[in-house]
């Protein structure tokens, strides 16, 4: 396993306490116990492509969540919503979520691509610019960042930095700025909008040692920690065709980088799928969810359900080759199932099978994944997300 693997491995075994801890202690009502016996398996959902296509929800997601709910409008097992999604709120994803699926759903029940950052608590003092769209600010600081400056601001202190844009060019030569305290970090929460302005003052952070007032005759190398979190190359809207996900962006931050200085550029961490930070971290709020209903018996089964095999599949077959050799845990397995209604389609290429001519097809793991083609492989293909329900509860002899 590459480096994503094998800082994953070093991450793992303090990292599964604390993402437990962390997870210990959200908040919400408590869940009332119904009248069936206990479960011992949970669900880790993906949304987009596996519950809603943009703004609008898959009918069978309505299907799946009229067999998890009771008529009390709780549900009958645990379940966590898995996204890489990261330019929206906690709240807010889980108010259009219980809009769209027609029941509450919990803040706490919503995993962010950047909420395991919350562990990465060395960096929650330092001064880290960061790059994305949305509640940018609110969003650090609810991981624990304390001291956040976003591109803009940036941007705004510096002006002669942004280039690109005829229009955006200072009009005059403003005076240089000798106050601005230096940047310690960067933080890569989702893609941005204005994609060139990003990568040149990132850039410029990482080549100035965070000083970008000033000029290095040498690029530091180690550069500054940079998180990142979201590495989907692609995801799937309302567009017939994937859409660029903040995986692209990344790829072109690195290729700027290495063209730039000979070397590559380092992550201090990678989060969301398939990182299994995040896995740890989704079993973490699981068993307290069980918890919570007061359901004694531990989550030994996770069912991982989602469209992009290369993120969903990936992570948690990844994932459950990790539960196979850990020691600590209640989890004893996580089991992929891929549905037909987003990123995956039956009708195209197999991922993993020879393209013509001989040569391997296109991989759209993140650089630092590596690759291990039977990790792609989902345990169950199915159409959607109600059959995918479906078929877990008669795995686990639940009426259906």
């Amino acid at each position: 396993m590459a480096a994503l693997g094998e800082a994953a491995a070093r991450w793992a075994p303090g990292l599964w306490r604390r993402a437990t801890r962390a997870a210990a202690g959200f908040g919400g009502r408590r869940f009332a116990s119904g009248s069936q016996s206990p479960p011992t398996f949970g669900f880790l959902l993906d949304i987009d492509g596996v519950l809603v296509r943009g703004h609008q929800v898959i009918p069978a997601a309505r299907e799946a969540f009229r067999r998890l709910v009771d008529p009390q409008g709780q549900l009958r097992v645990p379940v966590v919503f898995v996204t890489n999604a990261g330019n929206i709120l906690q709240c807010s994803k889980a108010q259009e979520l219980s809009a769209l699926l027609g029941f509450q759903v919990e803040p706490d029940q919503v995993i962010l691509s950047h909420s395991p950052m919350k562990l990465f608590s060395q960096h929650h003092d330092k001064r880290m610019l960061v790059s994305g769209q949305g509640p940018l600010v609110e969003n650090a600081r609810a991981l624990g960042f304390k001291h956040v400056v976003t591109v803009d601001e940036l941007r705004a202190a510096f002006p002669v930095l942004d280039m690109v844009d005829l229009q955006r060019r200072p009009k005059t030569t403003p005076l240089p700025r000798n106050d601005f305290p230096a940047i310690e970090g960067v933080l890569l929460l989702g893609e941005p909008v204005r994609w060139e302005t990003s990568l040149q003052l990132i850039m410029d952070i990482l080549l100035s040692d965070g000083n970008p007032g000033t000029g290095l005759a040498t690029a530091p190398y180690p550069h500054l920690p940079v998180l990142a979190s979201n590495t989907d190359l692609l995801w799937m809207a309302e567009a017939k065709m994937p859409r660029f996900g903040h995986g692209t962006f990344l790829l072109c931050l690195e290729a700027v980088y290495r063209k730039v200085t000979g070397r590559e550029l380092c992550y201090a961490g990678l989060m969301g799928k398939p990182s299994l930070l995040t896995y740890q971290y989704a079993e973490g709020l699981l068993a307290r969810q069980a918890a919570r209903r007061g359901w004694a018996a531990p989550i030994r089964s996770l069912y991982a359900v989602g469209d992009n095999p290369m993120s969903d599949i990936y992570g948690a077959n990844l994932f459950h080759q990790h539960l196979q050799t850990r020691r600590e845990g209640e989890a004893r397995s996580c089991t992929s199932i891929l549905v037909c209604t987003g990123v995956y389609s039956p009708q195209a290429p197999d991922p993993v099978a020879p393209a013509p001519g001989g040569e391997g097809p296109p991989f759209h793991g993140h650089r630092d994944l590596g690759f291990s083609p039977g990790l792609l492989q989902a345990a169950h293909v199915v159409s959607d997300v109600h059959e995918a329900v479906r078929l877990v509860l008669g795995k686990e002899g639940w009426a259906l």
